[in-house]
């Protein structure tokens, strides 16, 4: 069936996150926003999805609306791999990670959904997955700049919520160590977001060396150098990176340089879910593990679930740690009791609550079809 219009919307969600709100990219990181792709064949099934991302949103949106929606309006939403090829050989030379790449992201899941919908399948069936149990999840905290007391506080109230995995975004040991006297019962993770350079990163993790941590995530800079990355294994510590890697041979240079123990593909990012799935077979070959990364609230997190049922070996799901004052994809995106069930309903399993998207939608949808932009 023919894909008849492409709409990008952003849908704004005012958030808490048991702390001051931080600067992100030199923006305050005050609402929750998820940038939105509906996906309409001309038989008027509708699919949905999510490109990245956060303050890389109006980027992402123009380069959506601007070169890659034109690029699929009027070809068949079942040929996903073909238009995979095409639309990111296409816009090659506009960057192999960025903002088109992103965009792609979102109709490419939406085209997943489209595809589940026809067949009458989760798309956690059609990636030849078993009925999923209820996957466990972690608090993935914000920053609070090194704020002791307020790190002790929300990881005792995550921990108390049910979740046994907390991570924190911070830059000290004294972090950790106040982590894990407020949460026993919890398996502590490090993400610095490519902090320090090799040097650094080394010191660093060798002062984290005894502490325990489940893993050390991005700590070099910049987040391509593998060879940096794979000097830090001689400290014991499982390292992590994905979220910023330019898709499957990003993913491969990180493994052949052994600078991984689990790989972190976000699909949002990489390409969609295709890509996904191509990172998981990688990862086996290597013997690396793959945990997605998923910090979203919108199609790009429920896509995750069932990319993390169909393929983890040892299921896990990241989660922010805020309270939202509304989401569209609610119960799907909030967990309970530390787990959170993939839907099973057909494609995603879940499309969005249409009152909550009248509420929260910044503006009007940006509408591409056959021949015109509006």
């Amino acid at each position: 069936m023919l894909i008849k219009a492409i709409e990008s919307s952003v849908v704004s969600l005012p958030f808490t996150m048991g702390g001051p709100y931080q600067y992100f990219a030199g923006q305050l990181w005050d609402r929750m926003e998820i940038l939105l792709v509906r996906v309409e064949t001309e038989d008027g099934l509708i699919g949905w999805g999510e490109a990245f991302g956060h303050a890389a949103i109006p980027a992402t949106k123009a380069a959506l609306d601007s070169i890659v929606a034109p690029m699929v309006v009027g070809r068949d939403a079942g040929e996903i791999n073909a238009l995979t090829r095409q639309v990111l050989h296409g816009t090659h030379l506009l960057g192999r990670n960025g903002p088109f790449v992103y965009a792609w992201s979102g109709i490419e899941i939406a085209l997943w959904d489209l595809l589940g919908k026809r067949s009458g399948l989760p798309i956690w069936r059609l990636l030849g997955g078993a009925t999923p149990n209820p996957l466990p999840a972690y608090s993935s905290l914000l920053s609070y700049g090194n704020d002791l007391e307020l790190i002790a506080r929300n990881c005792a109230e995550a921990q108390a919520q049910g979740f046994r995995h907390l991570k924190l975004h911070e830059l000290t040991r004294e972090a950790v160590l106040a982590a894990q006297d407020a949460a026993p019962d919890c398996a502590i993770m490090l993400d610095v977001n490519c902090a320090w350079t090799p040097p650094v990163a080394r010191d660093k993790a060798a002062s984290l060396a005894d502490d325990g941590l489940l893993w050390l995530e991005e700590p070099v800079w910049p987040p391509e150098d593998a060879d940096g990355l794979a000097s830090l294994r001689q400290y014991g510590i499982p390292l992590t990176a994905g979220e910023n890697t330019a898709g499957l041979f990003g993913f491969r240079t990180l493994m052949h340089a052994g600078a991984i123990d689990i790989a972190q593909p976000s699909v949002t990012k990489i390409g969609g879910i295709g890509e996904m799935v191509q990172v998981f077979a990688l990862a086996r070959s290597h013997g690396v593990e793959v945990i997605p990364h998923c910090p979203y609230f919108g199609p790009g997190f429920v896509a995750s679930l069932h990319i993390i049922a169909a393929l983890a070996e040892r299921p896990l799901v990241e989660v922010l740690w805020l309270e939202m004052e509304a989401n569209p994809f609610a119960p799907w995106v909030h967990p309970k009791d530390g787990k959170l069930a993939a839907p099973t309903g057909p494609g995603l399993g879940c499309d969005p609550d249409l009152a909550v998207l009248a509420r929260y939608t910044k503006a009007p949808p940006t509408r591409t079809e056959t021949g015109r932009h509006r």
